[in-house]
């Protein structure tokens, strides 16, 4: 047998192995596209009380690449865009959110059953530092949350910052 396909025989198997896991990522992508519609709450900061928000959110998967878009409307007067846009390699998640006022921030992780786990790194510091968790769960076939939780950097617990809960819009 020769060299060249010695190496063939040997990543065959190894090529097979990654092949589902990039069609799970794929597949689960396309199961969070549509538009979406909820409520949830909102905080400023850490320590600041909740805002109750209504939200409403497109999605759109193209293989590997989820984009969600969206508006939060808070106190009837208040509404802010925000979005996200994530790319798959493997197993592992890496992006943009894009945040109401505009900053761009990093976000990396990988899924863990239904939810999409995110190490943040914020544009700018928010709560004292950079780093916060942001989680995107698929809840059934027509649900979907949104949350990020943050360090209050006075007493150091871990808080949620914001919860949104999403419905698929149908017959839209």
């Amino acid at each position: 047998m020769t060299t060249s396909r010695r190496r063939m025989t040997l990543l065959l198997p190894l090529l097979l192995l990654a092949a589902p896991a990039f069609a799970d990522e794929t597949g689960f992508l396309k199961s969070l596209e549509g538009s979406w519609t909820g409520s949830g709450m909102v905080k400023t900061n850490a320590q600041a009380k909740p805002l109750n928000v209504t939200c409403s959110f497109d999605s759109r998967a193209d293989g590997t690449a989820l984009s969600m878009k969206g508006n939060c409307r808070g106190l009837l007067v208040i509404s802010r865009s925000i979005g996200a846009d994530l790319q798959t390699s493997g197993a592992r998640y890496s992006g943009v959110y894009i945040g109401p006022q505009g900053g761009r921030s990093s976000l990396n992780g990988a899924r863990r059953g239904n939810t999409i786990n995110l190490a943040v790194h914020w544009a700018k510091p928010v709560n004292g530092d950079r780093n916060a968790d942001m989680m995107i769960q698929k809840i059934g076939n027509n649900g979907m949350r949104l949350t990020t939780v943050d360090r209050d950097p006075t007493s150091g617990q871990k808080v949620t910052t914001s919860e949104i809960n999403l419905q698929r819009k149908t017959g839209a």
